[in-house]
Parts: C-alpha cells; structure tokens; sequence
C-alpha cells in the first residue's frame, strides 16, 4: 500500500540559475513557483533538503517522497543538487528568478564557501520570507545548513536536521584518512583518467551502464541521469570533497550553542565519516542538546536502502514543530 502511495506523489524536476549556475531542483508536491503559482495556496513551511557529495538530489526523491506522504501532503519537500553536480539535458529549458541574485556569479562556485553561497543565493529567491523553513542537511550538508544559520540569520529557519554529520575532523575520521591523499594529492590524476574513460563513452552507453549498477544494488530512480558519469560533475564532487578534507575540521560551537534549540543531530554506529566518538564528544560538550545516536545501524549514505527508516523517524520528530503551523 505504501508503495502504491509514494507512486502517485507528485514530484517536479526543475533546472534553475542560481549564482549563474544551472541547477537541479526536485520538487515534491504541487507547489512550483512559491511565488507566482495560482493553482494552489501557498504553503506555511517548505522542508530544504541539501544533500551530501556528491550531491545527485536524484537519490533522495524516495526520501523525499516519505517524508512527504507522512506529513500528511501538507508541505513541500525539495531537494537541490550542488552546484556543477547536475547538467540540465539538452533542450531542457533554464528557469530564472525574478530578482538578479541568481544571475551573479559566485566566486569558486563549486568549493565549499561557494556551494554555501549557492544555497543561500536559492533560498533567498526562490523562497517567500514569510514561508518558514525546515532545513535537513545531509552529510557535508550538514555543514552547508550550519552555514546558512550563520551567515543568514534573518532566514525564518525553525528547525534543523543534521544527518550523519560531517562537520568537523573529516580528515581525521577513517574515511577522511583514505579520501585526503586521493582528493587533495592525486585529484588531478582522477581527473584525467576520469576524462580519458568517460568523454569518449555514449550517452546511451553511460545509461545503460548507471541502469545496470542501479539494478545490481536494488536501487530505483525516477529521474535517471548520466551525471553520475559525466566528467564535469565529477571533478566538481572531487574538488568540493578536497575542500572538505581541508576545511572541515573545527566544529563550530559557536553556531550551535547559538541555535542549539532549533539543532537536531543523528549520529551512526557504523559511520566511517563521523565515527560514534564524534557523537560522544559533541554529546559531552552539548548535553542539553537534542543529539542522538542511531540504533538501528543506519549506514552514511542511507538514502540508498534506509529512506523510509530515516523519513519516519523524522517525521515523528517534526510533529512538534508542525503543530504549532
């Protein structure tokens, strides 16, 4: 039955500029333009996803959808792709804001203070101010939402999810140990032999090849594309993660005491890139924070078999937050 249910939600991809850049947005509900669209009532809340890197928002829709679904169709739930991790297919049309923001460049775009920039510069033109936010960062963009209550603090941002997250010590943690020297040392090796491998191959190939590894990990997409094995957006999902290893390493207490009331975290067991003594240090340093650690064994990168899991569990926490809208 809840399958039947997830299959008849609507979700809307869209390619926007945002900070000169185009950009994959997958909207889940009715709502398109929060502005302008006169087909439905403009919604109270929007729940933002920023997802981890690389950012394929494609990943998330089933995530999105539950989450969705649970809180009872009444809200949208859109998920953005990073900046240069998501190439609009040909002929597919560009959607501009209104205002000019989305039209300025922002400075290295596709590092880690550019792809902060890259949210804000979305949220501030794509979002109402009186519609109030749910952020849920995943991964680095945990860290990414954390900014964005820095740098933004007249956003109307009640609550925010942090989802595995990477906000400190990423090189430090066992798979920041593995990663450091193949982002940061070797990334133009990668480079070139992603190009050698991938430039030459056909579209239909690349296809037919993401198709066969999603059926070999028992995955489904609605929106299936050839970004996983483009050139481009993987050398920007290996710049940004070089950045990560480099920048990621204090924790920002600052920002979380300020907005530790409105700060959920959820910690894993089992995860290679924010391992559990992470959870237990920011526990100790944070005791009256809602902080938890995962029982169920949830892997990092959950959206691949855990998203229903992770979007009941949210939604429950949320019932607190949406009574009072």
């Amino acid at each position: 039955m809840d399958s039947e249910i997830k299959e008849e939600i609507p979700v809307h991809e869209e390619f926007v500029l945002c900070g000169g850049v185009e950009t994959q947005v997958l909207k889940c509900g009715p709502w398109g333009d929060l502005f302008n669209d006169q087909n439905v009532s403009r919604p109270k809340l929007l729940i933002f996803i920023i997802p981890g890197n690389p950012g394929f928002s494609s990943f998330y829709v089933p995530f999105a959808k539950a989450l969705y679904s649970l809180t009872n169709k009444c809200f949208p739930v859109w998920t953005i792709s990073h900046a240069g991790h998501a190439l609009a297919p040909k002929d597919t049309e560009i959607l501009t804001a209104s205002e000019d923001a989305n039209d300025q460049e922002i400075k290295d775009i596709y590092g880690l203070h550019g792809q902060i920039e890259h949210k804000l510069a979305f949220l501030r033109t794509h979002v109402p101010k009186e519609v109030k936010l749910i952020l849920i960062g995943h991964s680095i963009g945990s860290y990414i939402a954390l900014q964005i209550l820095k740098r933004a603090p007249e956003l109307p941002v009640i609550h925010t999810f942090l989802l595995f997250p990477t906000i400190e010590r990423m090189a430090e943690s066992p798979n920041g140990r593995i990663a450091t020297p193949l982002l940061c040392w070797f990334r133009y090796a990668l480079y070139v032999t992603g190009y050698l491998l991938l430039t030459p191959c056909p579209e239909k190939i690349k296809s037919l090849l993401i198709r066969m590894g999603l059926r070999a990990m028992n995955l489904k997409t609605e929106f299936l594309q050839t970004n996983i094995l483009q050139p481009f957006c993987l050398a920007n999902a290996a710049y940004l993660g070089g950045q990560e290893m480099m920048q990621v390493v204090k924790r920002d207490d600052e920002i979380i005491k300020e907005h530790l009331s409105k700060l959920t975290f959820y910690y894993g067991t089992i995860d290679r890139w924010c391992p559990k003594k992470y959870y237990e240090d920011i526990k100790k340093d944070f005791p009256e924070g809602d902080i938890r650690l995962c029982e169920k064994k949830i892997p990092h990168a959950f959206i691949l078999h855990f998203s229903q899991e992770m979007a009941d569990m949210i939604a429950d926490w949320l019932k607190a937050n949406l009574s009072k809208i």
